[in-house]
């Protein structure tokens, strides 16, 4: 079977772009803003962009090109190594949580879309979320969400991913500009601006550790970092693209769309007096429903805003799909369509479940797939570093010219040894929150310092590369 490959070098950053826009800019990252201090959680979560979300991504994309294939294979593949390949299956595992969720959110936000036209939840904003945030109802909306979905995968790379993209990319960035610029003519979004913009420095030092997580979170969902849904965007391209100009500009292509939802969303809150800090996935619908019902034209804006949210979610969940579809097509020789039909019914029970007990849904919206995130890309990085090493860097210098003949060595230190201890400490502290397991702050780094002093040991044993 031929494996197909995107068609410009634009329809892959935009495609990848999707998938890292999505709605962990336009919803997530304001309600996580909000919820860490504002201003000291954009400051930290821009600095792990950079620090850990780029090199994790340009990771990522050395492993998916050099193997053209899916993650358990190009694991499996590159090691020569079915253990390899049974590690793989994180991120495969990874995208049934981060879709069964995904797809509930993607429902909420057409039901809104649906309710701004119609002004259903202009007289209770907060009674309207209640009614259909879980039950049925949001189970009929989650599968109108998957359907939209699976009708762009079932199209293939070409005539669907990078299609579909191609158009809903420069629609986001222009929606959301407008809106930002908007947004400033309202009185009180001085504030909003203040709240998000200006750096909280005593803020950051009370809560560095709460807003750490929080941020290491943020930065590998929005990135769509340690899901493996970059290794295999990447599995499509061609030898002659540079990896790390490409990596850089979906980074900042990312991070520049997450601050302009921030500048729409803060000066809307603001404006109408409503609450920022409140915790929960629903709270950002309810205050945002709560400024259209009482600005003007606020169903046209309300309209636009929820559309914006709409293709952004989409750009997403097509590359959460596209994972498993391209394990089932390359490992099992399953024909697309048949593998995307089937796929996105699993999703369906799967979301369900999510759309049915509110309980389960907060736990994997957050604990969990912050979790898995952070263990795929640990997962990701050793395997760069100790089985790929110098390999990694000959793929990382390809097409990059000088700059990236003189960072490759560099970047390969650091995500085979710097980044990795970092996460190590992240993971374990996931694990332990999982477990209830409550510990002192110098008892995690070193149990975090000797797992990772253990997998080095290891993986040195096993092949010196670096």
């Amino acid at each position: 079977m031929t494996r197909e490959s995107w068609t410009t070098r634009t329809g892959f950053i935009l495609a990848a772009a999707g998938s890292a826009v999505g709605l962990g800019n336009v919803w997530r990252f304001p309600w996580m803003t909000a919820q860490n201090g504002g201003s000291a959680f954009l400051m930290l979560y821009l600095a792990l962009v950079l620090i850990v979300g780029v090199p994790g991504l340009l990771a990522e994309f050395v492993i998916g090109r050099r193997a053209r294939r899916n993650p358990v294979g190009a694991l499996s593949s590159l090691s020569e190594s079915d253990r390899w390949g049974v590690v793989g299956l994180i991120p495969v595992v990874t995208t049934v949580f981060l879709l069964s969720f995904y797809s509930v959110v993607g429902g909420w936000i057409l039901r809104y879309l649906v309710g701004s036209a119609t002004g259903a939840y202009f007289d209770a904003p907060g009674a309207y979320f209640d009614s259909i945030a879980f039950g049925p109802e949001a189970v009929a909306f989650q599968a109108v969400f998957l359907a939209a979905t699976a009708a762009i995968v079932f199209g293939g790379v070409r005539r669907g991913i990078e299609a579909a993209t191609k158009v809903m990319m420069p629609a986001i960035v222009v929606l959301l500009v407008g809106l930002a610029a908007w947004g400033t003519t309202l009185s009180g979004a001085g504030d909003g601006l203040s709240f998000f913009l200006s750096f909280d420095a005593a803020y950051l030092r009370e809560n560095f550790f709460d807003v750490l997580g929080a941020a290491t979170g943020q930065a590998l969902f929005t990135l769509s970092v340690g899901a493996g849904t970059m290794i295999t965007y990447a599995s499509y391209l061609g030898e002659d693209r540079s990896l790390a100009a490409d990596g850089a500009t979906i980074a900042v292509f990312n991070t520049l769309i997450g601050v302009v939802a921030g500048l729409v969303v803060f000066p809307l809150l603001f404006a109408q007096d409503l609450p920022v800090g409140e915790s929960g996935p629903g709270a950002l619908f309810v205050s945002l429903a709560g400024a259209f019902s009482t600005l003007p034209a606020g169903r046209l804006v309300g309209v636009v805003f929820f559309g914006v949210m709409t293709l952004a979610a989409l750009s997403s969940s097509i590359s959460m799909l596209e994972l498993p579809v391209a394990f089932l097509v390359d490992e099992y020789d399953v024909e697309r369509r048949r593998a995307t039909a089937g796929l996105a019914g699993l999703f369906l029970v799967f979301g369900a479940v999510n759309a049915l007990r509110p309980a389960v849904f907060d736990f994997v919206a957050s604990t969990l797939v912050d979790l898995l995130l952070s263990l795929g890309l640990l997962c990701f990085l050793l395997f760069t570093g100790w089985v790929l090493g110098t390999d990694a860097t000959e793929e990382f210098r390809n097409g990059a010219g000088s700059l990236g003949r003189v960072l490759a060595l560099p970047w390969l230190y650091v995500v085979g040894v710097v980044l990795p201890l970092g996460l190590t400490f992240t993971v374990t502290t996931g694990v332990l929150g999982v477990a209830n397991v409550s510990l002192p702050s110098a008892a995690v780094a070193a149990l975090s310092v000797t797992a990772a002093v253990a997998a080095f040991v290891g993986l040195r044993r096993s092949r010196s590369v670096l």
